[in-house]
């Protein structure tokens, strides 16, 4: 269909006030917080409601429009480029907290509420929502389910899977398919719920989730190790959970980062040190208190050279949000910052940083490494410059080789950000000819026209060979 046609179309479905094809407008939606990847939508549409939503997919269905579905675009594996053009959906009209249920311990959303917002409003009426991914200030909801995001709370309470109950998803034939629900226990069929979670939009567009909600902690605090030895502070991570202690918040930054992020945001971080972990724990304040105690002796015996608890609550806060802030650190060092997640069992933590600095050495690349280390997800991230073409060929061989080097460790390519287009040629190195079947032939099924976010998560031919040893 002929673009002025299908804005003609779209605008009698959704008001001309809501229908988007100017160059500003595309260019603005031409990519994500992916660098090196961009391509340019047809119109830019924003629904206010399912049934809106609903119109436009059946439209895209009888015209055969690639639809992409979007929140706020901090998406960092280009899984919401536009990169066969049709139509780029927001949500910036679907920002309804619908429902809290305070007897059932949940909560109704739309897609595009931003999750601070609707995590600060759950905690203002006694409730408590622990996923918080770093974006968590500008992401939606819609997002994160979309990317099953994790955060910095994932060690001990889990992903956004884990709090999703049900949804209302459009098909990419228009239809509204409802899963689950505010039931503890479902077994009715296959679970949709969690098969819509982290499908990255290429299998409908979310309109509305019912969301698991928890009693706030009673109590917590925060603490601080310094290391001169990075695979001591590594180390200490496995010690802790070897221990059967989960803290709430298990967060590792190396030298180049603390380096950054101490430049960025000035909270007081040992420039000098070659590693910290910053680490939460919550809960009664007696379990809180005692472990806290187990936890220092351990990081002490990995020869941390200091370990200081947080003074007050506005002390703790600044130490995590060193740790929130690490990629707008690091993206002022240099033109181009590519973040990744490589994700190991947290008993490979140790091994998989040192080879992370083998790589960084092998490439001549400048690699800061921080991340979830409580749940082995490491974001190394590279800082180069996108213009210098024989660099960048370096940074792809060496994302390659640490994304080869988690899978031997048995871990994954992605522990949080998602597919996309950036690691789909990783994708069978992961899940094998047989699992990428699996995956290929649900996609077929569901999205026959190949309408819901086209080439997402599936290379056209991903025949791509491990590094040699």
């Amino acid at each position: 269909m002929k673009r002025d046609d299908l804005k003609k179309r779209l605008s009698a479905i959704l008001g001309a006030e809501h229908v988007h094809d100017s160059n500003e407008m595309k260019l603005a939606y031409s990519y994500d917080a992916t660098p090196n990847y961009q391509a340019l939508p047809d119109v830019i549409v924003s629904p206010g409601n399912m049934e809106e939503i609903q119109a436009i997919v059946q439209l895209c269905n009888e015209t055969g429009t690639p639809i992409v579905p979007r929140g706020s675009g901090t998406n960092l594996s280009a899984g919401t480029c536009p990169s066969e053009g049709g139509i780029v959906l927001l949500f910036n009209r679907m920002t309804e907290i619908i429902e809290l249920d305070a007897d059932n311990l949940t909560a109704t959303v739309q897609p595009g509420v931003t999750t601070e917002t609707f995590i600060r409003y759950v905690e203002e009426q006694g409730f408590f929502y622990p996923p918080d991914p770093g974006s968590m200030r500008i992401s939606t909801i819609g997002g994160n389910i979309s990317e099953n995001s994790g955060g910095l709370r994932g060690l001990k309470y889990g992903v956004t899977r884990d709090y999703v109950m049900g949804l209302k998803v459009i098909m990419p034939n228009g239809e509204c398919v409802v899963t689950g629900g505010k039931c503890v226990k479902d077994v009715a069929g296959y679970d949709l719920t969690r098969l819509m979670v982290g499908s990255e939009g290429t299998l409908g567009v979310i309109g509305e989730a019912t969301l698991k909600l928890l009693p706030p902690p009673e109590s917590k605090q925060t603490l601080m190790a310094v290391y001169n030895d990075i695979e001591a502070a590594a180390q200490t991570v496995s010690e802790i959970i070897a221990a059967k202690i989960i803290p709430a918040t298990m967060e590792f930054l190396d030298q180049p980062t603390i380096e950054v992020v101490e430049d960025y945001a000035g909270v007081g971080l040992p420039t000098d040190a070659a590693a910290i972990l910053l680490i939460e724990q919550d809960g009664p304040s007696e379990m809180v208190q005692r472990d806290l105690q187990v936890i220092q002796r351990i990081c002490q015996a990995q020869q941390a050279i200091d370990v200081e608890r947080a003074k007050n609550e506005e002390h703790a806060e600044k130490l995590l949000t060193a740790r929130r802030v690490a990629l707008s650190a690091c993206a002022r060092k240099k033109p181009t910052t590519i973040l990744e997640d490589a994700t190991v069992p947290r008993s490979k933590v140790a091994a998989m940083v040192q080879a992370i600095n083998g790589i960084a050495r092998k490439y001549e690349v400048q690699i800061c490494t921080f991340g979830h280390a409580g749940d082995g997800n490491l974001h190394p991230t590279i800082l180069t410059d996108a213009r210098d073409l024989e660099e960048m060929k370096r940074v792809e061989q060496a994302f390659a080789e640490i994304f080869q080097k988690a899978i031997e460790f048995g871990g994954t390519i992605t522990g949080e950000h998602g597919v996309g287009m950036m690691k789909a040629p990783y994708l069978k190195w992961k899940a094998g000819s047989s699992g990428l079947n699996v995956m290929q032939s649900i996609k077929r099924a569901l999205d026959p026209k190949n309408i819901m976010n086209p080439g997402k998560i599936f290379q056209s031919n991903p025949d791509g060979e491990m590094i040699a040893e």
